[in-house]
C-alpha cells in the first residue's frame, strides 16, 4: 500500500486537484484535518472506507492509524489543507514512514496564499515593483522561528511578506513591519479564502490591524504586506513585449 499527502487546497472543495481527487477515491482509508478540510471532499471516498478525523491526534496517534492501513493493504489519502509544501507538518510524518519502511507519495494542491492572491486579483510579483515574495509565519504559541527569520530581519528585504497563522497577533505584526515598509505601505488579510464565507480586508499597514479586529478575524487568514498589492503604474513584464525577439517554427 501507499500514502497519499494530498494537498485539499485552501478551502473550497472544488479547488482539489484533479489528481488529487482521483487518488481520493481509489484509497480505501481518509485520514483528514477536520477542523480545515471541507467535508465535501469526503464525498469522494470510496463506499465503505475508513474516515479519520486527525483534529485530536497526536503524531503517534496518526502514524499508528498509516501502520496499521499499511498493515491491512490498504492505500491511505492522508488529506493536508492547502499544499503540503508550507506549513502541513508533513515532515515528521515522511520521517516515521520511512523508519517504518512504508511508501509515501505527494500530490501537491493550492496553497492558501495563492487563493487569497486570486480573492484579491492581484500577481504577487509585479515588473520593476517586486519580485520576491516570502512565504513566513510568527512564532507565538507555535515552534519557535529559526535565528534570523525573525519579521524584524525578513522585514528588511521589503520584499511582499506573506504571514500564515498570525491573524491573531496583527498587532505585533504590524509593530515589526512598521519600518522597514512605512504605514502607507498596502497590506491585506484574506480570511477562509475561497470559501463561502470569505473575508476580504484591503488597507495600509497603518490601518489593517483595526479592520482585522472590527471583523473579528483571528484564524484561518493569511496577511499580506508589499508595495506590489498597490501597485498601478509599472512597465509591462519583457515576456509578452513587443520588443522581445520570438522565433516561429
Amino acid at each position: 500500500m501507499t500514502v497519499y499527502f494530498i494537498g485539499a487546497g485552501p478551502g473550497a472543495a472544488d479547488l482539489i486537484t484533479v489528481r488529487g481527487a482521483r487518488t481520493l477515491a481509489s484509497c480505501r482509508v481518509c485520514l483528514y484535518a477536520g477542523s480545515l478540510v471541507p467535508r465535501e471532499l469526503l464525498a469522494e471516498c470510496p463506499d465503505g472506507a475508513r474516515l479519520v478525523d486527525t483534529a485530536g491526534l497526536d503524531i503517534e496517534q496518526i502514524t499508528a492509524e498509516l501502520t496499521a492501513a499499511h498493515r491491512a493493504g490498504h492505500d491511505v489519502a492522508r488529506l493536508h489543507s492547502g499544499d503540503p509544501s508550507v506549513f502541513s507538518a508533513v515532515n515528521e510524518q515522511m520521517r516515521r514512514l520511512d523508519e517504518a519502511g512504508i511508501p509515501y507519495e505527494i500530490v501537491p494542491g493550492v496553497p492558501a496564499f495563492a487563493a487569497a492572491a486570486a480573492a484579491l486579483k492581484r500577481e504577487l510579483t509585479v515588473p520593476t515593483v517586486g519580485q520576491t515574495v516570502i512565504l513566513t509565519r510568527i512564532a507565538r504559541r507555535a515552534t519557535a522561528m529559526p535565528e534570523g527569520e525573525d519579521l524584524a530581519t525578513l522585514g528588511r528585504s521589503r520584499a511582499l511578506i506573506v504571514l500564515h497563522l498570525a491573524a491573531g497577533h496583527i498587532d505585533s505584526v504590524v509593530e515589526e513591519l512598521l519600518p522597514h515598509y512605512g504605514a502607507d505601505c498596502p497590506a491585506a488579510v484574506v480570511a477562509l479564502a475561497s470559501r463561502p464565507d470569505e473575508i476580504v480586508l484591503r488597507g495600509t499597514l497603518d490601518s489593517i490591524a483595526g479592520q482585522v479586529k472590527a471583523a473579528g478575524v483571528v484564524r484561518t487568514a493569511v496577511i499580506m504586506a508589499g508595495r506590489t498589492l498597490g501597485a498601478e503604474q509599472f512597465h509591462d513584464s519583457h515576456l509578452y513585449s513587443p520588443a522581445r525577439e520570438r522565433h516561429t517554427c
